[in-house]
């Protein structure tokens, strides 16, 4: 997992404490969630399927959580974008996360896959 830790390692401030701060939030959600390397980008797996990921986004240098299954969660803080599936919820990295917000999103998106309404395979 070098290119992980390599990842959050070359961020500057305040974009590292800000990623490094939701990637211990995420993975605190459910004891299913996993951590992997995928796309050259640090993902997170629930049941090993692709649940979420992080990024910075290049124009303004705001980190976000992108939901792989975004299309399913409705959540005022969610944007779609130009995204079919994915939606993001974007962060300030100069203000207090919005810890409740980002649980709550998290918690419904873990929901899709307990439900059945997103297939886990066995």
């Amino acid at each position: 997992m070098k290119e992980l830790d390599d990842f959050y390692l070359q961020l500057d401030e305040p974009n590292k404490s800000c990623l490094l701060a939701l990637r211990d939030i995420i993975l605190a959600q459910d004891k299913d969630i996993t951590v992997a390397w995928k796309y050259k980008l640090p993902f997170f797996c629930y049941k090993e399927k692709m649940f979420c990921y992080l990024w910075i986004r290049p124009k303004t240098k705001h980190p976000y959580i992108g939901f792989v299954e975004g299309k399913h969660i409705e959540h005022p803080d969610l944007l779609a974008e130009k995204r079919s599936r994915i939606k993001i919820l974007l962060f300030d990295p100069n203000e207090d996360l919005p810890i409740e917000i980002i649980e709550t999103i998290i918690q419904k998106a873990i929901h899709l896959y307990k439900s059945g309404q997103i297939k886990i395979r066995k």
